[in-house]
């Protein structure tokens, strides 16, 4: 049986990537062998909820747009790595704690993002267990090994070398870390450009443990402009209808940081390729410019409780009735954005020009 195994998977593995700009025709082969996951609540889709956490979504209405409901995933719908999975040809990556994930399920990639997780080990403690960066990537470790009883070593460099890792970490360690004083001492410690560093040096050694494990195709997600999501706004830091500038100034250091770090990394390691994806950028058009995108509603989460201004201090509560509309918001929760925002998201993250996607968009990433 593992014979037969390696044998399909050194085919799948030298499938050529169709070069369409558009999605993938149904039965076409994936553009690449395997996507790997990792990240936080944005893209978890269900590891938390085998976690000793108290940060979990499974359970209705989150999935109340989802084919088969609630799955664990911080959204009405589709995550973005949904979306993009659906563009690259693959199934939907597997979380990592899902006890069924075993033999050929991990063939397509894996899942380890984690809610609340951050690039520090001690960011999101608060709300129980998560996997952290370092543990996600301890974990594609333990998956390596399901791999290479599959497929063999040499198949495995090869497959590993085709496949795209995305990774989405950083909001955490702002909204569950920095900016709570009252639990954590870093913004006593740090000035927001030293934390940055901080944080941008942390990445930076799991980024290359990857790349030394064989991962060639890294997709890094900024931080989007979280001094805009709904949780942020209901603070009263701001003025109605504003977005909380301070918190998103912070920002400035890390993700001109990220995008230099990746342009360093491109320079440096010539046999991989590293995109920046500019997350804030994106957000930022879509809340700028909402009609354009067909949004009504960019302030407030579509299924939040009213404690605030901004319906922002709660996430969706058990059997809430969400928003009839919900295509027309930004935001499903206080800190989530809709399956609408996700898909556009997806799109520009898949095709989007070099103001969106840094040195290319993923579509190019597949062909390489």
């Amino acid at each position: 049986m593992v014979a037969a195994l390696a044998s399909k998977m050194m085919v799948f593995v030298l499938v050529i990537a169709c070069s369409r700009a558009d999605d993938v025709e149904p039965g076409s082969p994936p553009r690449v062998p395997a996507m790997f996951v990792f990240g936080d609540s944005l893209i978890d889709v269900g590891n938390n909820n085998y976690l000793n956490s108290i940060v979990k979504s499974n359970y209705w209405p989150y999935g109340c747009d989802f084919s088969t409901g609630p799955t664990g995933r911080f959204c009405n719908g589709k995550t973005v790595v949904d979306i993009i999975s659906e563009l690259l040809g693959l199934a939907y990556p597997p979380a990592f704690a899902d006890p069924t994930k075993v033999g050929a399920r991990v063939l397509g990639g894996v899942n380890y993002a984690s809610a609340a997780a951050g690039i520090l080990d001690e960011t999101g403690r608060h709300w129980g267990d998560r996997y952290t960066l370092s543990q996600q990537v301890l974990n594609f470790e333990s998956t390596l090994d399901q791999l290479r009883n599959l497929m063999g070593a040499r198949n495995l460099s090869q497959y590993l070398a085709r496949s795209i890792a995305f990774l989405s970490f950083g909001s955490n360690d702002y909204l569950n870390n920095y900016l709570l004083p009252s639990l954590y001492y870093s913004s006593y410690t740090y000035s927001p450009p030293d934390f940055a560093n901080l944080l941008l040096n942390r990445y930076t050694e799991q980024i290359l443990t990857l790349y030394n494990v064989g991962l060639r195709k890294f997709f890094i997600a900024g931080v989007g402009p979280i001094g805009c999501i709904p949780y942020e706004r209901a603070t009263g830091e701001a003025p109605a209808g504003h977005c909380v500038d301070s918190v998103n100034q912070m920002l400035g250091t890390f993700n001109d940081g990220l995008q230099s770090l990746v342009t360093k990394l491109n320079s440096k390691h010539r046999c991989a390729t590293f995109v920046y994806g500019n997350t804030y950028g994106a957000v930022g058009d879509i809340l700028h410019n909402p009609a354009t995108y067909g949004f009504t509603v960019g302030d407030k989460g579509c299924c939040s409780q009213v404690l605030g201004t901004n319906q922002g201090q709660a996430v969706c509560l058990p059997n809430a009735v969400p928003c009839p509309n919900r295509s027309e918001y930004v935001f499903w929760d206080s800190f989530h954005t809709s399956e609408a925002a996700n898909s556009i998201l997806a799109h520009r993250a898949f095709t989007g020009p070099p103001s969106d996607c840094n040195p290319i968009n993923l579509q190019q990433l597949a062909l390489i």
